[in-house]
């Protein structure tokens, strides 16, 4: 592609992030003092909150941090006794819930690399994306998970592959792609996460309404909670998800506009005044064919959580689920996709890219590097470190970017 299209908008001030930024040599922004693998992240938070409340799946199992880890360490033996280890992939298929952390957690710290699959999937796509990762190993939920003396790979490293997500293929029409994370992809967006919505280490509890096998739901809310010694809150029944609120202490939720648009009549009659968190994530697909009723939704949040500061968040699974946020107490623009966060950086392809108008690209730590077994659309999707994310936007002097025209790519 050719670079004379290409024209980038460089940050208009330093990433608010108390986690320091430096530009490597292929001139994308990397973070300084990351862990080396994010199981050693995990394995750091478990020691400090080993006796706080993990997971919680409402009118389901609860654990604590150190029996989550100690079930996933299991786990992760019993995948080994099965042949599992470093490098192999395991396909994580089965419905949300505490029982999905475990087995995610399980594939992590046995060495091998989680395969996001998700639940509602049509049979035949699932089995696609299954034969296409090449899984050695598939968690359907089937019966008992893999049980063994507790074990932990420890031995990665922020360059590996940790993490194949695959994307929708629904805009595009090409079918899932995967999309291949690196443990520094994921530990820099769990970091610009923490850091874009200031989350606090005093025992956030987090219901995650978002799908689990998604980035957004994964990478963006889950390993985040978790990395501030926070409580993940799953939901597989939503049926009297106010009730489960006020129970459950939940002070954030986190999901799509759409969800949140088939909630809110329940949401607003209950008036969730101890929700100080509010995060509405979506994937650039979901936003640009986001029907009326759904976005009108979105000014409803303030009468279903009153007290609560609303964010939007905007990514695709080819970085990490991130990438632009916004205070929605700063504008009712449905078109507002956000201003960059962490070390994400913006350009714009295309001939009006100098005056601000183009196919939004971005860069980061967060984002990619390739695709997996699929050099044909990397080489279609990235122009150096540059991901041609397919959305027309604009881009305004402050680094605000709003969606206009046709959307190409998917989550």
């Amino acid at each position: 592609m050719s670079q004379q299209l290409l024209v980038e908008y460089p940050l208009t001030g330093p990433p608010a992030c108390d986690n320091p930024l430096a530009r490597g040599a292929d001139g994308v922004l990397r973070y300084g003092n990351l862990t080396p693998a994010l199981t050693e992240l995990l394995d750091l938070r478990v020691h400090t909150f080993a006796a706080r409340e993990a997971v919680v799946e409402i009118g389901g199992p609860r654990l604590t941090y150190r029996q989550l880890w100690h079930s996933a360490s299991r786990i992760a033996g019993g995948l080994q006794e099965h042949g599992i280890g470093y490098g192999d992939r395991v396909a994580v298929h089965m419905p949300v819930g505490a029982r999905w952390v475990q087995a995610f957690l399980g594939a992590l710290l046995s060495g091998a690399v989680p395969v996001l699959v998700h639940d509602g999937m049509p049979e035949a796509v699932s089995a696609r994306v299954i034969a296409d990762s090449s899984a050695d190993f598939v968690l359907d939920g089937a019966g008992e998970l893999p049980d063994g003396a507790a074990y932990i790979d420890d031995g990665a490293a922020l360059g590996d592959l940790a993490l194949l997500c695959y994307t929708s293929g629904s805009a595009s029409g090409t079918g899932p792609k995967g999309v291949e994370l690196t443990n520094e992809n994921l530990l820099s967006a769990i970091r610009s996460m923490v850091g874009a919505l200031d989350l606090p280490e005093d025992g956030l509890r987090n219901l995650v309404l978002l799908p689990l096998a998604h980035a957004s739901g994964c990478v963006d809310q889950l390993l985040p909670t978790f990395a501030v010694g926070g409580t993940v809150v799953l939901a597989p029944d939503t049926r009297a998800l106010a009730a489960g609120i006020a129970a459950e202490r939940v002070d954030m939720v986190s999901a799509t506009p759409r969800i949140f648009a088939g909630l809110l009549p329940e949401l607003t009659s209950r008036h969730s005044g101890a929700v100080s968190r509010v995060s509405s994530a979506g994937h650039h697909a979901e936003r640009a064919a986001a029907p009326a009723a759904v976005t009108r939704a979105c000014p409803s949040l303030r009468e279903a959580f009153p007290a609560a500061r609303q964010w939007s968040v905007w990514g695709a699974t080819e970085t990490s689920g991130i990438g632009l946020a916004v205070d929605d107490g700063a504008t009712t623009d449905a078109a507002v996709l956000g201003f960059p966060f962490g070390g994400t950086e913006l350009a714009l392809f295309g001939p009006s890219a100098h005056a601000g108008s183009g196919e939004l690209l971005c860069r980061g730590p967060n984002v990619t590097r390739r695709y997996w077994n699929d050099p044909k659309a990397t080489e279609d999707r990235f122009t150096g470190s540059w991901f041609h994310t397919g959305d027309q936007v604009t881009i305004d002097a402050d680094g605000l970017v709003r969606r206009h025209g046709h959307c190409l790519a998917d989550e």
